[in-house]
């Protein structure tokens, strides 16, 4: 605990002065373009891995980047979504999972979180993504881990668009959604590739993708000015 009350000091005397500026814009409100959708997982830092400043993701974790299915009932997850969407105006979500996750773990064997009843009802929500890969591969074990982070990811990417605010977004076209899986050892971020059904490393096709609409966006803007 030592280093991290030092990290706040040093943040203070040293980051905080150089942000300044930024800091003080957002005292007054955010305007974030992206919800980031990720583990509790402590290796996993979104600004870290994405390089972003303070202000420019709205972040939601949890165990296992789950999205559960729209319902009556209110949760953190939930309300995240539908604030970021409904309210900020978010224009892309990203759900991420990674390489090596504790809850994808959990989901493929259940029978072992006794003792965590709450984590067990929670990755309850995961069971899709091990179902479909059991019937996939014929068998569902540690050997599948990936495979079920990965389906876990698609699985979560649908579950995301039964939220009203999403399929409103989805229908209007201000809302686009991404499924993305990091690799802890590696670094590296591979995307959901709709057509192909797969995960694919971030190339300039899917950067430049974005890029343009980036582009086309400013320029809408600027015309209706």
């Amino acid at each position: 605990m030592e280093h991290v009350i030092s990290g706040v000091a040093k943040f203070q005397k040293e980051v905080f002065p150089t942000k300044e500026a930024r800091f003080r814009k957002l005292a007054n409100g955010q305007n974030p373009e992206v919800l980031f959708i990720t583990c509790a997982d402590s290796r996993i830092d979104p600004n870290l891995v994405t390089q972003t400043e303070p202000g420019e993701l709205f972040i939601c974790r949890n165990a296992g980047n789950v999205v559960p299915p729209h319902s009556n009932e209110t949760g953190g997850t939930t309300a995240s979504i539908e604030f970021a969407v409904a309210a900020l105006g978010v224009s892309h979500i990203v759900i991420c999972g990674h390489t090596d996750c504790g809850a994808m773990k959990g989901a493929i064997a259940p029978e072992k979180l006794d003792r965590l009843p709450h984590v067990r009802e929670w990755l309850g929500h995961c069971r899709s993504a091990t179902e479909v890969v059991r019937a996939r591969c014929g068998e569902l074990g540690t050997e599948q881990l990936d495979a079920v982070t990965c389906e876990n990811v698609v699985q979560q990417l649908q579950n995301l668009r039964t939220h009203p605010a999403v399929a409103t977004g989805l229908a209007s076209g201000s809302l686009t959604l991404h499924g993305w899986l990091y690799d802890i050892a590696s670094g590296e971020v591979l995307y959901y590739d709709v057509e192909s059904g797969g995960f694919k490393p971030m190339d300039e096709t899917y950067r430049a993708a974005f890029t343009s609409r980036a582009a086309e966006a400013v320029g809408n803007s600027a015309d209706e000015a």
